[in-house]
């Protein structure tokens, strides 16, 4: 499932023209790695492995619509930031993957 979800984010950024192919290229390396470290989330904690996948789809959704809602973007970053919390010890790249995710699909909101 967590793959799957992945990959439609994958697809979601390829087609967009909201984005620019630099900002493209980054953010797909980038799912490349959460989609890994998620993964190693969801064999001891699928349930927040899960949120995690979700709350990236519905960033990147907000962030590559063409009429964009800056405060429907904020508050779904939010929620994929916060859905890593209490994971900087045991999953410290996980959250660095996500944060890393997060500022750039805030900044597409500018």
């Amino acid at each position: 499932m967590i793959e799957k979800t992945i990959g439609e984010i994958e697809a979601k950024i390829r087609g967009t023209n909201a984005v620019s192919e630099e900002r493209k290229r980054e953010l797909l390396q980038l799912l490349g790695t959460l989609k890994s470290e998620v993964g190693k989330l969801a064999k001891t904690h699928d349930e927040q492995a899960e949120s995690i996948a979700g709350f990236a789809r519905l960033s990147a959704h907000e962030a590559t619509r063409t009429n964009q809602n800056p405060q429907s973007l904020q508050h779904s970053v939010q929620g994929l930031r916060s859905s890593v919390d209490g994971f900087e010890k045991s999953h410290p790249k996980l959250v660095q993957i996500v944060n890393a995710i997060s500022n750039i699909l805030s900044n597409l909101g500018i």
